[in-house]
């Protein structure tokens, strides 16, 4: 199933994954897996007011947040995505004409398959237009051994400070 993105003018950050997994795609809702910490680590680093649920990726504009990936048409795990499904220009164009404060890549894979090389987490020196490049750790239960919350932390409060 593919997802629809969830982009519109205002939004503060636009989430980019690689893919939609095979269980968001059986439910139709992004970042659905069990295992996935996508929507509580929204909540607990004050992006969102409260655990949404999955189903709810619809309202996400109300709190300034977007959703997309880089393998649209996609599902499954990212080991099973090839970079070469990447699709990276129609992302950069819709970054450079939402102009979001900030595009953050959920995962360094995905952050590497769009930048073209390695990186650390966290503010990038890079920009997409205007907009900031953050990487992070990804919220996926198959990367929990590379979770560190500090750089979701850390996007919360540059998105907070840019918007004041």
């Amino acid at each position: 199933m593919v997802l629809p993105d969830i982009l519109e003018p205002n939004l503060k950050v636009v989430f980019c994954g690689t893919a939609v997994g095979d269980k968001s795609g059986q439910v139709g809702a992004y970042y659905a897996g069990p295992r996935n910490s996508f929507w509580s680590t929204l909540a607990q680093v004050g992006l969102t007011p409260r655990r949404l649920d999955p189903q709810e990726f619809r309202i996400l504009p109300r709190y300034g947040i977007g959703l997309t990936d880089l393998a649209k048409g996609l599902h499954g795990s990212d080991r099973r995505v090839r970079t070469s499904d990447f699709d990276t220009r129609p992302f950069r164009l819709k970054i450079e004409k939402f102009n979001p404060k900030a595009a953050a890549f959920n995962g360094k894979r995905t952050a590497r398959g769009f930048l073209g090389h390695d990186m650390q987490y966290g503010l990038q020196a890079e920009t997409i237009g205007k907009s900031a490049i953050f990487v992070l750790p990804s919220t996926s239960g198959a990367a929990r051994g590379y979770w560190d919350q500090s750089h979701w932390n850390a996007l919360s409060d540059f998105l907070q400070n840019a918007s004041t």
